[in-house]
């Protein structure tokens, strides 16, 4: 399970990256919208700002904005900004490899090896799509408006 603070992060990423090009998006106009305590909501949006995903602009219309395009901001990448290394066992994590303390063969360890393929696929999911492929993906699902015309 992902903590809340990943999950307001992708809802806080998704906001500003639907935003037109070049359009500020400020903390409150998406602590509003998600119900997300906006202290709070600034804590993150900090994290990200340190981690180069989200530049802040100051002034009269000021904000958040996309740093990076969001076709190259992973679902895993946030993910261990804010949840740290992924894997499920310390002797399958990448960057905080840790032999399991009873462990007498990683070779031969069953459970290393059925928690491996999980974390591999999982893995491959999260660190291939991104921000601009799930707004891609909602674009896609929504309604067109001669749709809605008909449907209302």
């Amino acid at each position: 399970m992902i903590s809340n603070k990943a999950r307001y992060a992708f809802r806080a990423l998704l906001a500003i990256a639907a935003a037109p090009e070049g359009e500020a998006t400020t903390s409150a106009e998406v602590a509003r919208r998600y119900a997300i305590p906006h202290k709070f909501l600034e804590q993150i949006l900090l994290d990200l700002r340190k981690a180069g995903i989200l530049e802040s602009k100051r002034g009269k219309s000021g904000g958040y904005v996309m740093l990076r395009p969001a076709d190259t901001v992973s679902f895993g990448e946030v993910l261990r900004i804010f949840e740290g290394p992924l894997a499920p066992l310390p002797c399958l994590s990448r960057q905080s490899y840790r032999r399991c303390e009873d462990c007498v063969s990683e070779t031969h360890c069953e459970i290393r090896k059925e928690f491996g393929r999980a974390y591999d696929a999982s893995r491959a999911v999260l660190d291939t799509r991104t921000i601009g492929d799930a707004l891609a993906d909602a674009a896609d699902r929504a309604p067109s408006r001669r749709e809605d015309r008909r449907a209302g």
